[in-house]
């Protein structure tokens, strides 16, 4: 009862949450790393075909790691000719093998699942029950011992341990001053990932080669739930808010719950899960953690495009398809340049349609152009590095923005260091 009630009440640490760092094949989670981007097929397993391409079209748009459902033979069996196909097409993502009830059956059946995947994920929820629940999960772990792998122990509050629930409500109605119902089923998804964890450890595992999660649907629950986590232990986090929705519910949920997390400094590694509307691609929920992290100064996957929203004094689309045509362009750009360009990822181009907040924020970009609004002179003046470099007007005038910026890619990002306005604006003028 005292350890319970001290567990209840732990304060939280005001200090960053330093993590033990997992490598997962190479990506480094926790430590001192960059937040890691992962993402989740929604294929059936057991058709290779489509999980390979769906896995391809993933780590094209950013995920660092992709993880696979794996429920039944066909599945496990499928695992190892998915990583061979990936690799014979050069990308060695992770794969990570997501198990309920029957992994540790599944893992046992087949080796070269176990030993093609980079890490397994353990709900301790439904790993097992009653006197099952030890053996099966101890089964897991000494199987991820033997093939030297990491694991995450993913709690979910759609699955929490009831027996655990039932036992710390039991507990909780005897206090003389009883937590809340919310407090104490946060406290039951916090000690089944710790307690899971702890087990781990006893059986061999070392602390890099565990990360936890705790995921909930409801966001000031998950907060609370990753604070009092930060607070007790020092294992590698994975955040995500489950079953966030589709569209910009979704994206609004998933996003203000982990921004407010890492500006918090907690949390290694992110997955956004967003709901695809019918015909949108899988792909949405790593663009939209890519973006968090890049919007938060966190990451740097590609430069970034500032546009200005719109208004009465920009009644034309001009500017608007200029904006949507750069960004385009830096997408298709970014490849290439970041062979040749260290950096080239952190640089901002501003696009802004009138001269209200067009000259002022195009000289807080890199480069930036201020189109004319509605009743200004037809020219639109360029700003690089903070100073007026040329301006340019008529209908060629986004061909002469790209060329510009070419120019601006080679000089400054050329051997990895900023070149001199003076060289740079001198090779632009017109």
């Amino acid at each position: 009862m005292a350890l319970y009630a001290k567990m209840i009440m732990a304060p939280l640490s005001p200090e960053k949450y330093r993590s033990t760092s997992v490598s997962v094949d190479g990506v480094i989670i926790g430590g001192n790393a960059p937040v890691v981007v992962q993402s989740m097929t929604d294929t059936d397993t057991a058709d290779i075909d489509a999980t390979v391409r769906q896995t391809v079209e993933l780590v094209r748009a950013g995920s660092e790691l992709v993880r696979l459902t794996v429920d039944r033979d066909a599945a496990a069996a499928a695992v190892p000719y998915i990583r061979d196909r990936l690799d014979s097409m050069n990308i060695h993502v992770p794969l990570v093998g997501d198990f309920h009830y029957i992994g540790h059956k599944l893992l046992a059946d087949h080796p070269a699942c176990a030993k093609a995947l980079s890490k397994y994920r353990i709900n301790p929820g439904n790993v097992g029950f009653k006197a099952k629940r030890d053996t099966q999960f101890t089964s897991m772990i000494e199987c991820a011992l033997t093939h030297g792998k990491p694991v995450r122990i993913g709690v979910n509050w759609g699955s929490l341990d009831q027996d655990l629930l039932t036992s710390l409500m039991d507990e909780n109605s005897k206090l003389s001053q009883p937590q809340s119902t919310a407090a104490v089923m946060h406290e039951a998804i916090i000690q089944s990932c710790l307690l899971s964890a702890q087990r781990a450890e006893t059986l061999g595992m070392g602390r890099d080669k565990i990360i936890i999660s705790a995921k909930v649907s409801v966001l000031q629950d998950l907060i609370t739930i990753y604070e009092t986590l930060a607070a007790r232990c020092n294992y590698a986090l994975h955040l995500g808010l489950t079953e966030a929705g589709m569209g910009t519910k979704g994206i609004v949920a998933s996003s203000a719950a982990l921004a407010i997390l890492l500006q918090r400094n907690i949390g290694n590694t992110i997955r956004v899960s967003i709901t695809p509307e019918p015909g949108e691609p899988r792909t949405q929920e790593v663009k939209v953690a890519r973006e968090l992290l890049q919007t938060m100064g966190m990451r740097a996957f590609t430069p970034s495009v500032t546009a200005c929203p719109g208004c009465g004094r920009t009644t034309g689309v001009r500017f608007r398809k200029l904006a949507k045509t750069i960004q385009d362009y830096l997408d298709e750009r970014i490849p290439v340049w970041k062979k040749n360009h260290s950096g080239v990822e952190r640089m901002k181009i501003a696009v802004m349609g009138c001269i209200v907040n067009g000259p002022g924020e195009s000289k807080h970009a890199d480069i930036g152009i201020s189109l004319p609004g509605s009743g200004e002179a037809p020219i639109a003046p360029v700003f690089i590095d903070g100073q007026k470099a040329l301006t340019l007007r008529g209908a060629e005038m986004t061909e002469e923005f790209k060329r510009i910026i070419e120019a601006y890619v080679s000089k400054r990002y050329g051997n990895g260091e900023k070149g001199t306005e003076e060289t740079v604006s001198t090779s632009l003028s017109l």
